[in-house]
């Protein structure tokens, strides 16, 4: 069965322990947008006049260099904020978002949202609480990208998954390894690679999108010592 929208809202971070009353005062600022896959929500520069959360689908938040090779930084599913950040400092959009498949998208315009945290303090600490995890999110990122060779950013990534989609023995691929390796800071072939190299191991056992995690302490290991795949 689908979930409402006030369900969906009512299970995002971001809004937790409001009551029915609050959720129902912030479904009614919500904009519904729909987009058909690969379109493009906001590009870098835009300004942020509000902030985005997913009601179904997947997008992804990416930026693109001066050679044009882009490097994602997040995907986003249900029940997740975008853009948030830029719209509460009063600035413009520092990187672009794009559908990964047909989506449904919540707006928030930016006075709307802002007169109703004045008026609520519980929405307003759920959103220091979110921005502080984006924050820290955005920190983990940079030290993988800079610190850790590929190996480890993988292994990072299927521990992140695991417990994002709270499971411990499986977790299954909701993009494609092309954009896994861009969100990785790498190119196909060389995670095609690592996947091989980490199945040798022992460490997985990849099945299509499917990943069985054979040897979480391993990963563990991979991931914390910054090893290489010899």
């Amino acid at each position: 069965m689908a979930k409402t929208i006030i369900e969906i809202l009512g299970n995002a971070p971001i809004f937790d322990g409001l009551v029915s009353a609050d959720l129902e005062q912030i479904r009614k600022i919500a904009v519904d947008r729909f987009y058909d896959r690969g379109r493009t929500v906001f590009s870098e520069g835009d300004e942020g006049d509000g902030f985005y959360m997913v009601a179904g689908g997947r997008v992804k938040i990416y930026k693109l260099s001066l050679e044009g090779k882009e490097q994602i930084l997040h995907i986003y599913g249900e029940g997740q904020p975008f853009g948030e950040v830029p719209v509460f400092a009063g600035k413009r959009f520092p990187a672009n978002a794009q559908t990964l498949v047909k989506s449904h998208l919540l707006f928030f315009p930016r006075t709307e949202f802002v007169q109703l945290i004045s008026e609520n303090p519980s929405l307003a600490m759920n959103m220091l609480a979110v921005l502080s995890l984006r924050l820290r999110q955005f920190t983990v990122q940079v030290e993988n990208l800079s610190l850790k060779e590929v190996p480890a950013r993988l292994a990072s990534y299927l521990i992140y998954l695991a417990q994002e989609q709270r499971t411990q023995g499986q977790v299954v691929l909701d993009i494609s390894k092309g954009q896994l390796a861009s969100l990785l800071g790498t190119i196909p072939e060389t995670l095609s690679r690592m996947f091989s190299r980490m199945s040798g191991k022992g460490l997985i056992e990849v099945d299509g999108r499917k990943i069985a995690l054979l040897d979480v302490a391993g990963l563990k290991e991979l991931a914390e010592q910054e090893a290489r795949l010899d």
